[in-house]
C-alpha cells in the first residue's frame, strides 16, 4: 500500500513549477543553477548526490524533493538498501521527524521502482 501517488504528484508539481518559471524565470533559473552545480565539479557521482539529496529531503520534510530525488536515485542505480542506509543517516540526524519522512521516502522509491 502506497502512502500517495508519487508519480502523479511529481508530474503535477513539475507542471506548477513550469508555471512559476514563466512567472519568475530568474528565481527558478537561480535554483536550477544551484541545483546543477555539484554535477559540474563531479567529485561525487550522481547516485551519491541523489542519496544525499533524498536524505536532506527527509530532514527538511519536502514531499516534492522526496518525489523528485527518489526517482533520480532509482534512475542513477541506487538500491533500496543504499536508500535505507542514507535514510538511516537522516534519521540519526533528525530523529523522529526523519523517521516518519523516511517511511514516505521508501514509499516513493517503491513507487518509482514499480514502473
Amino acid at each position: 500500500m502506497s502512502l500517495m501517488d508519487w508519480s502523479n504528484y511529481r508530474g503535477a508539481l513539475m507542471g506548477r513549477i513550469g508555471e512559476l518559471s514563466k512567472l519568475s524565470p530568474d528565481s527558478v533559473g537561480g535554483y536550477m543553477m544551484a541545483s546543477g552545480a555539484g554535477a559540474k565539479t563531479n567529485h561525487l557521482d550522481e547516485k551519491t548526490r541523489q542519496l544525499i539529496s533524498l536524505a536532506v529531503a527527509v530532514t527538511t520534510r519536502c514531499d516534492g524533493c522526496i518525489s523528485v530525488h527518489s526517482q533520480k536515485a532509482v534512475e542513477s542505480g541506487a538500491t533500496t538498501e543504499e536508500v535505507a542506509e542514507a535514510l538511516g543517516v537522516a534519521i540519526a540526524m533528525n530523529a523522529g521527524a526523519a523517521l516518519v519522512y523516511s517511511a514516505r521516502a521508501l514509499d516513493a522509491v517503491d513507487a518509482a521502482s514499480k514502473k
